[in-house]
């Protein structure tokens, strides 16, 4: 076998045999999201959320075919989600038990998102993507994500949903690096359902918000903020963030949107923000980071995706600087978090350079 060479000069060397192995588990890795996408969508765990079940009871319930659904749960449990507790007999693990709907931060949602068969279809064409740089959707279903979203609202909401889901696994780490106390009014452009931004208003009770997208989604919001106790605060508007987004906001916000669009639509977002803001406003981006090197990063597999689905990118620092400058904005920090994206903020260009009081570290 051939010697391995990387950047961790002091890594150990795999042997051949652990080699194929590792190979063979990536490579069967859409096994297992199939399996729990399936298992998801039949709503198992919900099903043995009171106890155990037999297989022909799960069966009836779920309206399966009995002898195949013992063949997808044997298979999960054997990677630790659900048990065989007795012959035929299945109940839940803690991995299972997330995936039960009206759990804590349940991820049924993920589940669902990452096997549901429009995103599965465009990932499947991943190599058409790289050979083109042209996005999966319009050469699959004729035409673009967002388009193909709005009239399909079962797919929309399953996308919604998942996006709720991974603002609230990284909201902690976010609040706990940024401080938004200086901030009396900010502008959540493209915010979705509302969670993020009501986390916010909830953690700062003297701010106002303003929650922009498209109207079909900011209806979603109302009772999003009202469980936050914010809604009071907190306004929606429907817009086309391509047109232009409300003015005279002291932060604009925009969480994991710039990376759905390629560097031409990016810094057509970016320029209609710059045109609103005013001169002493902040601009903050909640995106990943590329890092260099070899090492394993979410955001490089994830990059995989952003050019499969909508055509977007994810980007490195060097990326962010030069697409914000081309704006009209001069990048004033960039502060990584535990959740795995970074904190990138950014002020106009002809206002004032300093080091910014809101960022809670470097």
């Amino acid at each position: 076998m051939a010697e391995l060479r990387n950047d961790r000069s002091s890594a150990t060397v795999p042997s051949e045999a652990e080699a194929r192995l590792a190979l063979l588990q990536l490579i069967g890795g859409a096994r297992v999201t199939q399996a729990i996408y399936v298992a998801a969508r039949l709503n198992i765990a919900d099903l043995l959320i009171d106890g155990p079940k037999t297989v022909d009871e799960l069966a009836v319930l779920s309206h399966t075919h009995a002898p195949s659904l013992y063949r997808l749960l044997r298979a999960l449990a054997s990677l630790g989600l659900f048990l065989e507790c007795t012959d035929r007999h299945f109940c839940l693990t803690p991995l299972a038990g997330l995936l039960c709907t009206l759990v804590p931060r349940s991820l049924r949602g993920m589940a669902l998102f990452h096997g549901d068969p429009y995103w599965w279809r465009s990932l499947g064409e991943l190599l058409y993507c790289v050979q083109t740089g042209q996005p999966a959707p319009a050469h699959v279903h004729g035409v673009d994500e967002w388009a193909y979203l709005r009239d399909h609202p079962e797919t929309a909401g399953v996308f919604n949903e998942a996006m709720s889901l991974i603002t609230l696994e990284q909201i902690p780490s976010i609040l706990a690096a940024y401080d938004f106390s200086s901030i009396q009014a900010l502008v959540d452009v493209g915010g979705g359902y509302g969670v993020f931004l009501a986390a916010i208003l909830s953690a700062y009770p003297t701010m106002r918000g303003i929650l922009v997208d498209q109207a079909e989604v900011v209806g979603h919001a109302v009772p999003v903020l009202e469980a936050y106790g914010v809604a009071q605060r907190c306004e929606t508007r429907s817009g086309d963030l391509f047109a232009a987004v409300p003015s005279g906001a002291d932060c604009y916000l925009l969480k994991l949107i710039l990376h759905d669009w390629n560097d031409e639509r990016a810094h057509q977002i970016l320029v209609n923000i710059r045109r609103a803001m005013t001169s002493s406003a902040t601009l903050v981006l909640v995106e990943r980071v590329i890092l260099p090197g070899n090492e394993p990063q979410a955001a490089k597999l994830l990059d995989l995706a952003m050019l499969s689905f909508p055509g977007g990118r994810e980007r490195t620092a060097v990326e962010w600087k030069a697409l914000l400058r081309a704006a009209g904005f001069v990048l004033t920090g960039i502060v990584p978090t535990e959740a795995g994206v970074s904190i990138i903020e950014s002020r106009p260009a002809h206002a004032r350079a300093r080091v910014p009081s809101a960022l809670a570290s470097a």
